[in-house]
């Protein structure tokens, strides 16, 4: 058995190559462990958030909207980008929640903290299940366009299964949202 520190890579230098609204891009160079150097491009990302809200009949609301990266309409849990670094992802889980659906939680609990692509993305996601919902206005940012839909979340669970849904953090989500609704008895 090997040791982990004989896998660590070790940052040398880090230079800022691009600087955006949402992300910034670095060239970072990093000492391998057999001694060579290699160039890692990462992209810096304040973090996010987001919620699977599931209602008292087991119902989950998902937002349908086009996703232009890879020109696809999604069916995702409600979700954004945090507005600044080390903002808490339970205050962005609640304001994403409530401007992409209307819905308000009696109840947010933590599912866990994801990291979606670790090979060049710092970004992290606070993932919650959100119950006790009750209906009030929207608030979608100026740019967003996007319809909520509701499913039962076992329907959901099998369009995760079935490949349909393959956003990471919305499988992800639905998956731990009812594995802690329906827990396996050992």
């Amino acid at each position: 058995m090997t040791n982990d520190n004989q896998l660590k890579e070790i940052p040398i230098s880090d230079e800022t190559v691009f600087s955006g609204v949402l992300i910034n891009v670095s060239h970072m160079q990093v000492r391998l462990p057999d001694g060579r150097t290699a160039l890692r491009e990462i992209v810096h990302h304040k973090g996010g958030a987001a919620v699977v809200p599931v209602d008292e009949c087991e119902n989950v609301y998902l937002v349908r909207q086009h996703r232009v990266a890879i020109d696809l309409l999604t069916l995702e849990i409600p979700a954004g980008k945090l507005d600044f670094a080390g903002e808490d992802p339970l205050k962005g889980a609640i304001r994403e929640l409530q401007e992409e659906t209307g819905l308000k939680a009696q109840r947010m609990e933590l599912l866990t903290h994801m990291v979606a692509t670790p090979g060049f993305c710092t970004e992290t996601l606070g993932l919650y299940l959100a119950t006790g919902l009750s209906q009030h206005e929207d608030h979608l940012d100026e740019d967003e366009f996007l319809r909520v839909e509701k499913l039962p979340l076992r329907e959901a669970v099998a369009r995760v299964m079935s490949g349909e849904l393959r956003d990471a953090k919305t499988a992800l989500g639905l998956l731990m949202a009812w594995q802690k609704l329906h827990p396996v008895i050992e």
